[in-house]
């Protein structure tokens, strides 16, 4: 099986109120309990993003399309890993997913 990190991007506004943010956890602990094992790492949101330039220049602001979070799942294939990805909950907030495969070295 290989490897595919999945980065978010998007998913709209910060819950309004405690009942909505429990609601938005619980859909990912029910995305994340229908997948099993194949979640290796979960992941995290992530803070706004800086670019390290190719001239060494750090750039802040998350660029055209900030990442918001990642996880690492196992997928038979690329195919796989996109039907996975399909029942994440961010898709329903308006957020995407980029999926590539981690090769191992």
């Amino acid at each position: 099986m290989a490897k595919y990190l999945f980065v978010y991007h998007g998913g709209g506004t910060p819950p309004a109120s405690p009942a909505e943010h429990k609601e938005i956890m619980d859909a990912w602990g029910q995305w994340f309990g229908s997948m099993g094992a194949a979640v290796i790492d979960g992941g995290n949101p992530v803070g706004l993003s800086s670019t390290v330039k190719s001239d060494g220049a750090l750039v802040s602001g998350g660029g055209a399309n900030p990442a918001s979070g990642y996880s690492l799942i196992e997928a038979s294939s690329l195919a796989d890993a996109h039907a996975k990805a399909r029942g994440c909950p961010l898709l329903k907030r308006g957020g995407t997913i980029e999926i590539a495969e981690a090769i191992d070295m």
